[in-house]
């Protein structure tokens, strides 16, 4: 049995070491450093942010565009033929070739502004939902939150409270093992009495290890949304508030989910968008109107360049080519016009009405999800309410029971002392008084999560809720 202890000593000093300590933390504190670093929020904190630009996309659409375009070129062409005299109608014997130098440049401002266009009307009413649900959806987020970061904390809890009756639990086994062996020693007991002490103590280390790995378990949970290890946590005074809701009626609660859950709100929005992508694609068939203009300007010169062989100013060095003869040419332009466009498409190989319907369908789905969303948030309003009063009354019956199971297991001891109860006896009364604790505090923390889930499928769940709740725990 020593070797069996120094064993299960070691395996436990080897998961204490496995997270860094940090000091200990109530559930404000907690919330604090998700808000900060839980990777769920700031990803629908991006994706909010993202989504808020589609109301400037979508205004750009009815707004004037303007653009401005500048260009220029330079070419030069050479010409080896000589050209045609025009009296003569023979290539002209003067000229020996031909060059071209071209330099030109202009300039255009362009303005277009939309005068019709209902697609776009309807788009810019759909950007303005766009950006409703975004908010709405990250607000879900903050509040799913909550409800993460205290699942998660009294996850921890139950399971440290769990680990804590294991252990009291082989400890108590273990002096019982040892009473067991010296009354043998005596002769007052039989070996069996021993063997199933020492049996009941091999099932305690092992329910001990098992808590000590729950524990590790749940606080992995809990560092995957602030990314640290918290090793103490506070918890629940002896005595909590133990409070039904209000208003006490569950249609009453239900009615309020219904017109403020963040979810189903989303859901509606997501139904009026799909609609207005239905208005879209039908004003597509719609004519549109447009108002354009242009001011513009361009400039060219050219020059010609005849490279002479011979000339009358040339004659005394015949011998030699004359310089060339240079003519140019310029020429400017300013220009502006106005437009008012109009066009009505006729027929597209029907892809508007494949792309109606596919709108159509969509918008049906999201009806159905709205219904599915909306029994869902009902059910789980009526669950969360019936959970909070039934916990009310669970709490209390286990508090009893815990007094109850402690009574008896004393009374099964002194029998055990006196040689009316066996070990069996002892270690079913143990079992039985572990079971009632872990029950206990389980219960106490169900209570807790189940207010926070009924506010929350209200939409009404805030910082405050959980201050309240932090406000029931202890160091």
């Amino acid at each position: 049995m020593r070797h069996l202890k120094k064993r299960f000593i070691a395996f436990l000093g080897l998961l204490a070491c496995a997270a860094t300590p940090a000091s200990a933390e109530d559930l404000l504190d907690i919330y604090r450093l998700a808000l900060m670093y839980d990777p769920v929020l700031r990803e629908a904190e991006a994706r909010y942010l993202a989504n808020r630009q589609v109301m400037p996309l979508a205004r750009s659409v009815v707004l004037p565009s303007l653009s401005f375009a500048l260009g220029g070129s330079t070419g030069r062409q050479e010409d080896p033929n000589r050209p045609t005299n025009f009296a003569s109608g023979q290539p002209d014997p003067d000229i020996l070739s031909t060059e071209f130098e071209r330099d030109s440049s202009n300039w255009s401002l362009r303005l277009n502004q939309p005068v019709f266009n209902w697609g776009a009307v309807v788009g810019l009413r759909q950007a303005e939902k766009r950006v409703v649900q975004a908010e709405t959806d990250l607000a879900f987020t903050q509040q799913e939150l909550m409800v993460r970061v205290a699942t998660s904390y009294f996850l921890v809890l139950a399971a440290e409270d769990t680990l804590a009756s294991e252990t009291t639990a082989r400890e108590a086994i273990g002096r019982q093992l040892e009473q067991a062996q010296r009354r043998f020693e005596v002769g007052l007991i039989a070996i069996t009495d021993v063997q199933e002490a020492q049996a009941g103590y091999d099932q305690a280390i092992a329910a001990e290890i098992g808590a000590q790995q729950a524990v590790a378990t749940a606080r992995e949970f809990l560092r995957e949304i602030i990314g640290e290890s918290i090793m103490d946590l506070d918890g629940p005074m002896e005595e909590i508030p133990l409070m039904r809701p209000d208003p006490d009626n569950a249609e009453t609660w239900v009615q309020t989910a219904l017109d403020q859950n963040l979810a189903l709100i989303s859901s509606r929005l997501a139904s009026d968008i799909a609609l207005d992508d239905v208005a879209i694609q039908r004003s597509v068939r719609l004519p549109t109107v447009s108002l354009s203009g242009n001011l513009g300007e361009s400039a060219s010169r050219t020059t010609r360049i005849n490279n002479l062989v011979a000339n009358p100013p040339c004659l005394q060095q015949a011998a030699f080519r004359c310089p060339p003869e240079e003519t140019g040419s310029e020429s400017a332009a300013q220009s502006y016009s106005f437009s008012l466009n109009f066009s009505i498409p006729i027929y597209s190989g029907g892809v508007n009405g494949a792309r109606i319907q596919q709108a159509v369908y969509q918008h049906r789905a999201t009806l159905e999800a709205l219904e599915r969303v909306a029994r869902a948030t009902e059910r789980e309003t009526r669950d969360a309410y019936l959970s909070v009063i039934s916990e009310i009354a669970r709490v209390q019956a286990l508090r009893q029971a815990v007094e109850s199971s402690s009574t008896a297991l004393l009374a099964t001891e002194a029998g055990f002392e006196v040689g009316t109860r066996t070990t069996v006896d002892v270690l079913v009364s143990q079992n039985t008084l572990r079971r009632a604790q872990t029950t206990y505090a389980r219960s106490r923390y169900d209570y807790i999560l189940n207010v926070l889930r009924l506010k929350q499928a209200a939409g009404s769940l805030t910082i405050e809720d959980l201050e309240e709740v932090s406000s029931w725990l202890e160091g």
